[in-house]
């Protein structure tokens, strides 16, 4: 008897590895991309079981368009970024902008909040709507957008193609300095080598003024979602002939755009306050395509002794020294660490490859070791600096930090005054920008996770997440941009410099006036996605007493979603002694991350080294505490 079942089993087996290579051959049949399509006959024919695997999980299902748009590792089949799934994305894309140009948006018409759209394809629009395409220097991002372009251009939508790869904060200037309904970038951003991706900005008459030039947010995700499955609902797999492809049509920009971008973004220096030019800066790309930008932002800014790290300063979609092309990750900044103690730098400037990120390194005078700056502590030193340009409240009640997401984006209490300038970071970023606001009279709003939220803050001033994503200039660009981000650090770093002090001693300060913000981050990498929401059901199911030794006095299931703040996947905890924990999925990794901060008071000067000493203890203490409520390690 058991033998025949293991018969059964082993020839069912065998039929759906039959099916799967069937569907597998339908789909390479359609390809449009030699390439691909030869892979996938060599996963076909492959005998080893990595090649079986590889062919499974490439048909494990459709990618799914999100917020976030599309993001995964490129090859053949529904599951990867490939010209097929592109083709389709963009189709669905196309058919939203038509859509809404027939019928108006839900977020230009407040009654149409819902999912169902009036307008369709095949509806007259009121207008022409108009696209931008850019894309980085990865593998097959210009192929993607080129595409991308084709579509847009078949569609009957006035299309412009950037002319190269250009970073990301270029794409969305262009959205806002072109008038256009919606942009496209093609980019994985910091992700692998392997990876590539497809991001949604919307823009024009598609949306309300303050989401302009601003990434996609429900329902517009779910309506682009419908009508990729529309596209893709074909009698074989793979096909794309449906979907139309212009052989010309669209407009590549002059060199005035780029030029306007960059003009605008250096024109943020304020010589006449802060004058001081006297800064040597390291300055890391990480191959990718912010290197000519960003070193042409900082020169016309008036700061000319820069060195880049020359291994790393041109694209390469190989990223070949460093293992993930993240600043964050351990290891990516340690050639511009070396570079900077052999010329005797005084700051370290990195982008990730794609520019919307920049992270800061220093020589840090307590250690005498370079390190890389916390995402938290750049936003804390922006904000402080925003604050010392000049944007001071006009008066009125300061509004305190309500939070904000979905529909109710940008709301806040107590009829504040709207001239007020308005800081805001995510829900996981530190609290301090929070009361820097507050001691300058500012309003501060909290978000969820994202710059699609961040960005639409009505009247923002500047916008941060600890995830090394700034936005210093919303009114030229409503997105992260490491490229104005940096420009702003060298202007501050160099003023210090002038008085005899560094980005630590201002560091010092912050800490002295608001008390020693410590904040850090857990990731765990996971293989089997099951594992993530395993770990989430068992941190609802047995929410932790406390950490380091203080009890939880608040605990809240994002998931719920309350009158304030949109259900989001996740949870957070908040202590006693004011410790607060949040651990929610990486929207676009397979990670989970825990985000954890504490605050320690600082009475004086004196206090600082002991304080700082506490902080590390503490924060040490709640990693071991979150670690084991997640059961990977005993307390």
């Amino acid at each position: 008897m058991r033998h025949l079942e293991e018969s059964r089993s082993e020839s069912n087996a065998a039929l759906e590895a039959q099916a799967l290579k069937a569907a597998a051959g339908q789909w390479a049949a359609n390809d449009p991309d030699p390439a691909t399509a030869a892979q996938l006959q060599a996963l076909i024919a492959g005998t080893d079981p990595a090649d079986a695997a590889e062919l499974a999980d490439s048909f494990a299902g459709d990618l799914q368009f999100g917020t976030a748009g599309l993001r995964a590792a490129m090859g053949p089949g529904p599951n990867r970024m490939n010209r097929v799934v592109v083709r389709r994305a963009a189709a669905g894309v196309a058919a939203h902008l038509l859509a809404l140009a027939a019928g108006g948006s839900p977020e230009t018409d407040p009654s149409r909040s819902g999912l169902q759209e009036t307008g369709d394809a095949g509806t007259s629009p009121a207008y022409q709507p108009r696209a931008v395409v850019g894309y980085d220097a990865r593998h097959n991002s210009q192929a993607f957008a080129r595409e991308t372009a084709a579509i847009f251009s078949a569609a009957g939508i006035e299309t412009f193609l950037l002319p190269a790869p250009l970073p990301t904060p270029v794409l969305a200037f262009a959205v806002r300095s072109l008038g256009c309904e919606a942009g496209v970038m093609v980019t994985a951003s910091h992700n692998p080598a392997r990876d590539n991706g497809y991001k949604v900005y919307l823009g024009g008459r598609a949306v309300a003024a303050e989401a302009r030039g601003v990434q996609i947010v429900a329902p517009h995700d779910s309506l682009i979602a419908g009508h990729i499955a529309t596209a893709a609902d074909t009698a074989e797999l793979g096909d794309t002939t449906a979907i139309a492809l212009a052989a010309d049509g669209w407009t590549v920009p002059g060199e005035e755009l780029l030029a306007g971008y960059k003009l605008a973004v250096a024109a943020l220096a304020d010589p006449a306050l802060f004058p001081d030019r006297e800064l040597r800066i390291v300055h890391t790309s990480l191959h990718g395509v912010g290197h000519e930008t960003a070193l042409a932002v900082l020169r016309d800014a008036g700061f000319t002794d820069i060195h880049a790290v020359a291994e790393q300063s041109a694209p390469d979609p190989e990223f070949p020294t460093v293992t993930f092309p993240n600043p964050e990750e351990p290891g990516a900044m340690d050639l511009a660490f070396a570079l900077a103690q052999q010329v005797g730098a005084d700051v370290v400037l990195a982008n990730d490859p794609d520019a919307d990120r920049a992270a800061v390194g220093a020589l840090d005078p307590a250690t005498g070791q370079w390190r890389q700056l916390h995402g938290d502590e750049v936003g804390a030193l922006l904000g402080a600096h925003v604050v010392a340009r000049g944007r001071s409240a006009a008066g009125g009640d300061r509004a305190g930090g309500h939070l904000v997401g979905g529909d109710r984006a940008g709301t806040r209490e107590g009829g504040a005054n709207t001239s007020t300038p308005v800081f805001a970071n995510s829900i996981v970023s530190s609290r301090l920008l929070a009361r820097i606001a507050a001691a300058a009279g500012y309003d501060h709003v909290q978000t969820l996770t994202g710059f699609k939220w961040i960005s639409r803050v009505p009247q923002l001033t500047f916008g941060y997440e600890e995830a090394l994503g700034y936005c210093v200039a919303p009114e030229l660009v409503r997105d992260k941009d490491g490229i104005s981000a940096g420009l702003l650090i060298a202007e501050l770093a160099a003023g210090l410099k002038a008085a005899g002090r560094t980005l630590f001693d201002m560091l010092d300060d912050l800490a002295l006036a608001h008390g020693l913000h410590s904040s850090t981050q857990v990731s765990i990498r996971v293989e089997d996605p099951q594992g993530i929401a395993a770990m989430m059901a068992g941190l609802r199911a047995q929410p932790p007493a406390g950490f380091d030794g203080s009890a939880v006095a608040q605990f809240t299931d994002l998931s719920v979603g309350s009158a304030e703040l949109p259900a989001t996947d996740g949870v957070a905890f908040l202590t006693d002694n004011g410790t607060r924990v949040i651990v929610r999925p990486s929207g676009t990794e397979p990670k989970l991350k825990c985000y954890l901060e504490v605050i320690v008071p600082v009475g004086g000067p004196e206090q600082l080294t002991a304080a700082r000493a506490e902080a590390q203890r503490a924060l040490a203490a709640v990693v071991l505490d979150v670690k084991a409520a997640l059961g990977l390690e005993s307390a």
